[in-house]
């Protein structure tokens, strides 16, 4: 027998060493029973995986019904309050009043519009000497105002108005 110690390795131990990362693959042993719980473990996932992800489906269903059927359920509570309301006949009345503008008989009804006075609105502005921007859309006032004049059906006689560079009836021009 030869002792190795102190020399340098061979080819052979050389190329051993080399191989030895690319070979650990074939130094695996696989037992029966390893066989067997791959087996078992690659069944359960074929099997199991779609029922359990259907079982999260139908979960995730079941919880946006529930959701919907309290939102119903809260949706019918109100209604039904507001059918017990329209059900007696002073709060008939009062709608009707508030609504429709109804008075009952022998009463004097009075409408008044634009309640607010000249005085309040211009009071809550304040007084400055620099320029303002005004709280108005022109923009929509003057598409308004075109779409009025457009589509009116008036002639300028009717609205009073005199076409500029007609002639008046008497003779003259504006």
């Amino acid at each position: 027998m030869r002792s190795t110690v102190g020399r340098a390795p061979r080819s052979a131990d050389r190329r051993s060493m080399a191989a030895a990362p690319t070979n650990w693959l074939r130094s695996i042993r696989f037992s029966g029973f390893t066989v067997l719980m791959l087996i078992v473990l690659v069944l359960f996932v074929v099997i199991v995986a779609p029922g359990a992800r259907i079982f999260i489906e139908q979960r995730q269903q079941i919880s946006d019904l529930q959701q919907n059927l309290a939102a119903a359920q809260a949706e019918n509570s109100s209604l039904s309050t507001d059918v017990a309301r329209w059900s007696d006949p002073a709060y008939i009345r009062a709608q009707a009043r508030d609504r429709l503008y109804y008075v009952s008989p022998g009463e004097t009804s009075f409408l008044v519009l634009n309640d607010t006075g000249a005085d309040a609105a211009t009071s809550a502005l304040p007084i400055s000497s620099n320029i303002q921007a005004t709280e108005s859309d022109w923009i929509a006032s003057l598409f308004v105002s075109g779409m009025t004049a457009g589509l009116g059906t008036q002639t300028p006689d009717q609205l009073g108005i005199a076409p500029t560079g007609a002639a008046t009836p008497d003779g003259t021009t504006k």
